[in-house]
């Protein structure tokens, strides 16, 4: 796989030592039991697969030499290139103005932008819309575009599919950048729409099976659907793709659901199911796939807590979050800073985004033991700090650079 030119400030010697040990013994991929951090009296592990995947290194790669190539002149970010506040706020320093919030609520009004000005566009993507109308001001889209190859991945396979007649039902967070683009992609093809989860899926089978009025659809999921979506015909023959950063059981499971109620209402049979059903499984994202199963791996760990590292706004991280909540007390946090003493952690909710101070989060025991992993646009400069906030709060005899050397 590709290397990257990231800033060196992102990377951390131990991690990168522990990723190449894993690396050499396990080639590929199968074990995903976490790596073993032994500080004495505490224990950390660390997830098999966590931190910055190819479509992150690739927009920070582009979004750094853009800025170091073109001195003196204007550039902006669509919104942020990724979810991470670390990153973002480097970028924001070296004077990249964002023209969007995550929601996509304008900050800069694009009558701002003149044609000698650079925009980026992040690794989610952007719509075709928004490409349309910075390349009518003279804007050179392509040259500066970070769109994730595997987000664009889901984009041309929607297109395939469409051009076989299917529709397409985009499994993804509504109001989340990428889902927006993709759902502009999809929709210029072919009929598309938006569910958030297994319930709305339930509902919309509620339709596909004539046991709603028609009619109710256009309510219940208004501001989901293309223009023009008609439910009499374009929920007859269609495709499930997502958001690269969701849940991928959830995504399957959503796939596999519907495809059980159009099975059921044609009488389908394995060599039929096409007439009504796309098979789109190849749209999940190695590296989410990857990062989460990494974590069940983990999760079979007879461990005491799981701190999980990310943005707060990341989609993927605040998934990894909810798969180790199920199992064992977790905390979601941002930088090191977040662990305020040995007795107390300022975590987020994950659903809910609200901050809480959360006591005696860590156990009266020798040793206690950690579950971490991060986000993929997280750095591993930020995990490595945390091991090492950790490690001092413990008052370990152990360095972090005796066991840089230890996976050496």
């Amino acid at each position: 796989m590709k290397q990257f030119n990231v800033p060196v400030g992102y990377r951390s010697p131990l991690i990168t030592a522990v990723k190449q040990f894993r690396k050499q013994q396990d080639k590929l991929k199968k074990d995903d039991t976490p790596t073993l951090l032994d500080l004495g009296n505490l224990h950390i592990y660390l997830a098999r697969h966590f931190g910055f995947c190819y479509g992150v290194e690739n927009a920070i790669e582009i979004a750094f030499s853009t800025i170091q190539e073109n001195p003196g002149k204007r550039i902006f970010l669509l919104s942020e290139m990724i979810h991470n506040p670390q990153v973002n706020e480097d970028l924001v320093a070296m004077g990249v103005r964002f023209m969007q919030d995550t929601y996509g609520n304008q900050i800069i009004p694009f009558e701002e932008i003149q044609s000698d000005d650079i925009v980026i566009i992040p690794a989610f993507g952007t719509t075709l819309s928004i490409e349309a109308l910075l390349e009518s001001k003279g804007i050179a889209t392509a040259k500066y575009n970070t769109t994730c190859p595997f987000v664009e991945k889901v984009w041309n396979r929607s297109e395939q599919i469409a051009s076989r007649g299917y529709s397409i039902v985009i499994h993804g967070k509504p109001k989340h950048e990428e889902t927006r683009a993709t759902f502009s992609h999809a929709s210029a093809h072919t009929a598309s729409m938006i569910v958030n989860d297994m319930k709305e899926t339930e509902l919309l089978a509620k339709f596909i099976r004539g046991e709603k009025d028609p009619a109710e659809f256009y309510e219940a999921f208004k501001g989901r659907y293309s223009e023009g979506f008609d439910i009499s015909k374009d929920l007859v023959r269609f495709g499930v793709v997502n958001q690269t950063t969701q849940l991928a059981s959830d995504t399957q499971a959503i796939s596999d659901y519907l495809k059980s109620v159009m099975i059921k209402k044609y009488q389908l049979t394995a060599t039929t199911i096409e007439q009504h059903f796309a098979d789109t499984r190849d749209t999940l994202c190695y590296a989410t796939n990857d990062n989460q199963t990494a974590v069940t791996g983990m999760l079979e760990t007879d461990a005491d807590l799981a701190i999980i590292i990310g943005g707060y706004n990341s989609s993927n991280t605040s998934h990894l979050v909810e798969l180790c909540e199920a199992k064992l007390p977790s905390y979601f946090i941002d930088t090191p800073d977040r662990i305020l003493s040995k007795d107390a952690i300022l975590n987020c909710n994950w659903r809910t985004k609200e901050r809480s101070v959360i006591h005696h989060f860590l156990p009266e025991k020798n040793p206690v033991k950690i579950l971490i992993t991060s986000g993929a646009s997280c750095p591993d400069a930020v995990v490595e700090s945390v091991i090492q906030k950790l490690a001092d709060l413990f008052g370990t005899e152990q360095s972090l650079t005796e066991l840089v050397n230890a996976f050496n």
